[in-house]
């Protein structure tokens, strides 16, 4: 887009102008971060008013700096500076409302003084939010300039594991065996989810080093029950028969090796393998992604034959409808986005594709070979000429081996801000599987999503 400004000279009285902008949750954040403006009315997180509602509402002066978008990029636009501006609020804008600011000139003044009505309406209803007169010195020379690109601004919250703690609170808090939840960081995780009414702990482990690593994080047990086993193999053998005596309906990883709890899951007798192969999923909430991103299988499967894919997909595609995926789409990934014989993860993913298309895998939509650009980006996949319903909005990402999963998920951990849940399936129950590195945000979303798939695997939901 080219702009034109106005110099005074060419100013008519009359002249008119306006721009369209639909406000976002993240815009009301961003303005809270510039401003210094923290009010919780104006965050969609946050019940500022105690009415037991959070609100959104747009705050009163990012809706009014709408108007400066107008003056300065069109009417009179460039070189255009204020001296004054009055503001009379009539009404309120919220989150996802279209506004469109308007100006028009009414008196020009001598020294390049221009007087312009303003005002911001909400064309939903006609509703007038703000109205006023500015006072500007408009440009005195007339000038053109494409669109300037600014940085763009990426708001680092995690909207999508707010959604999953919200959805998961309402249920029954699932019993979960926790093993050997002996330092602070896995214990700390169990508690504050037992605390947020989504899981109901069974501590198995050292009782004295529970006991240290609570008053390490200045938590109280309560009346948490604690089973005492020495060894953490042992714990993970005590865990898994809570589920085979249907004491338990989640296990949640403590401070202990993954290959022990998982040595104990995958036991000949009274073990939890059900029939699929154990994967894992990374629920990611990447900030600026309009929806969770599910990477797998970055933990467990190391190289994964098209067997063990099969159920990987499979997998993934029932994890994602529990947390509220009606209709998932996979990007089965590899190198390139075409068949090539030389790279069997290609070959893979159009296997993979090929399978969901005749119902050999369900629930979802499979297409593949994708690389990871055409999976996640319309722009990209556009540009490379690929017609999908997948290509662009993948929802899961089956990576060709544990090497390009894991290096996937923490790079958009530390690189995109992402925050990961990680969760075990293809057992009797969902797994809870954290990092040591997982804040308590990560830990709180992997109950949240074990407690969903839970639900829906026991028909509560």
């Amino acid at each position: 887009m080219r702009y034109h400004n106005k110099p005074y000279d060419q100013l008519q009285v009359g002249e008119t102008a306006e721009l369209a902008r639909i406000c976002t949750e993240d815009d009301f954040y961003a303005f809270a971060s510039n401003s210094g403006n923290h009010n919780p009315l104006h965050l969609a997180s946050e019940d500022g008013d105690g009415d037991n509602v959070d609100e959104a509402i747009a705050p009163a002066m990012f809706v009014g700096a709408l108007i400066s978008a107008v003056l300065g990029n069109i009417l009179p636009g460039a070189g255009t500076l204020y001296k004054s501006q009055t503001l009379e609020f009539s009404n309120r804008a919220h989150a996802g409302e279209e506004l469109i600011a308007r100006v028009a000139v009414v008196e020009k003044r001598e020294n390049r003084e221009v007087v312009i009505k303003t005002s911001v309406t909400r064309p939903s209803d006609g509703a007038i939010i703000v109205s006023g007169t500015a006072v500007v010195i408009a440009p005195e020379k007339e000038m053109s300039f494409h669109e300037i690109e600014v940085p763009g601004l990426v708001v680092q919250r995690h909207r999508h594991f707010d959604a999953l703690l919200d959805r998961s609170r309402p249920l029954p808090p699932i019993p979960t065996a926790v093993v050997a939840p002996e330092e602070p960081n896995s214990l700390g995780g169990a508690l504050l989810a037992a605390r947020e009414t989504i899981i109901e702990p069974i501590l198995i482990g050292d009782p004295d080093k529970i006991a240290q690593a609570a008053r390490d994080i200045a938590l109280p047990l309560g009346d948490t029950e604690i089973i005492p086993v020495q060894g953490h193999f042992d714990a993970a053998n005590k865990a898994v028969d809570l589920v085979v005596d249907g004491r338990a309906e989640a296990l949640m990883k403590g401070h202990l090796h993954t290959d022990d709890l998982l040595r104990a899951a995958l036991r000949r007798d009274r073990g939890l393998k059900v029939g699929r192969r154990f994967t894992h999923v990374f629920v990611m909430d990447v900030p600026g992604q309009p929806h969770p991103l599910l990477v797998t299988d970055a933990a467990i499967n190391i190289e994964p034959d098209l067997e063990t894919k099969i159920d990987i997909t499979q997998n993934a595609i029932d994890l994602a409808i529990s947390i509220g995926i009606e209709s998932p789409k996979v990007g089965v990934l590899s190198a390139v986005e075409t068949v090539n014989p030389a790279i069997r993860s290609s070959i893979d993913a159009a296997l993979l594709s090929k399978m969901a298309e005749r119902g050999q895998i369900k629930g979802g939509l499979v297409d593949g070979p994708l690389a990871m650009d055409n999976a996640v980006s319309l722009a990209a996949a556009r540009t490379k000429g690929i017609v999908s319903e997948v290509a662009g909005r993948a929802d899961i990402l089956v990576v060709p081996n544990l090497d390009a999963g894991n290096m996937l998920a923490k790079q958009l951990t530390y690189i995109a801000h992402a925050e990961g849940a990680g969760v075990v399936l293809g057992a009797r129950v969902p797994i809870i599987l954290n990092s040591r590195a997982d804040d308590e945000k990560a830990r709180l979303a992997s109950c949240a999503v074990a407690a969903l798939h839970a639900a829906r695997l026991s028909g509560k939901v």
